[in-house]
């Protein structure tokens, strides 16, 4: 009989039509239908995304196969060196061939949409003939080698079901340069002109003058913007009003105390008994 009831609990388990569903319809563990660090769709992308520049595509992709040639190196140097890679040179390293690959579409995603770039994992494995498996790892060797920065998104649902549901990322390619010491040297940036840097360290040291002469008001307000600068800026003022009654009226401590005291002496004599 015991038997019998726990082979029906297995066959229960086993059939996923018995299996109960989370309240708020999600598929993940934790029931959410979001995922951490996701925000919502169409409040970000007008600062996130960038046209790109002309060339600045397949320039970033050259960089990216210089990389992975680059870590194929690393790899055999401290191989033979019998010794262990570095922080940096594992992040090197950890690039594939299907990281170029998926890093070649979202580079051709970016030429060809003006740097809007939002393809869900389903399409970057069609372009690229690779598994999600293999392209989500790959997303995440590009973001820690510095190639690409992505956010996560979610959307309210129309239908039934969960109130917001995860949609496709969005991703922007950046110039990776923590990476740069590894690549040859024509991938790094021209240096500067001697007048250039000149020009430079003067309109800096100008600025850092001009500042000196600003109050705390106006030094918040020329900082930082937005909600946080209007708070610093109140608090800039309090301090520039406190500033300015300490300058106009420079009395000791003491000596007003001293006064106080006299004061309340003379009011207490004159008062009738």
């Amino acid at each position: 009989m015991m038997a019998l009831i726990l082979a029906q609990a297995i066959a229960r388990m086993a059939d996923p039509a018995r299996v109960p569903r989370p309240r708020s319809g999600g598929v993940h563990r934790t029931g959410a239908p979001v995922r951490r660090g996701s925000v919502e769709a169409g409040t970000v992308e007008d600062h996130f995304f960038a046209v790109p520049a002309k060339g600045e595509t397949d320039r970033l992709l050259r960089m990216a196969r210089a990389a992975l040639d680059a870590g194929r190196a690393r790899r055999r140097a401290a191989r033979s060196e019998g010794r262990m890679l570095t922080a940096a040179e594992t992040v090197l390293c950890a690039l594939t061939a299907g990281a170029v690959r998926v890093f070649e579409e979202i580079c051709t995603l970016a030429r060809l949409n003006g740097g809007r770039v939002f393809p869900t994992y389903d399409h970057l494995a069609k372009a690229t003939a690779l598994g999600r498996a293999t392209v989500a790892r790959a997303l995440a060797a590009l973001e820690a080698a510095g190639f690409l920065v992505r956010q996560r998104r979610f959307c309210r649902n129309v239908g039934a079901g969960p109130r917001y549901r995860q949609t496709s990322n969005i991703y922007r390619a950046l110039l990776p340069g923590g990476l740069l010491r590894f690549l040859p040297r024509r991938f790094h940036p021209a240096p500067l002109p001697h007048d250039a840097v000149g020009h430079r360290e003067a309109a800096a040291a100008e600025l850092a003058a001009m500042r000196a002469t600003l109050s705390c008001r106006e030094l918040a307000e020329a900082s930082v913007g937005g909600a946080l600068g209007r708070v610093l800026a109140l608090l800039g003022a309090a301090i520039d009003r406190a500033a300015c009654e300490s300058h106009f009226d420079p009395q000791p401590l003491s000596e007003s105390f001293e006064q106080t005291t006299d004061v309340v002496g003379l009011v207490g004599r004159r008062r009738p008994a």
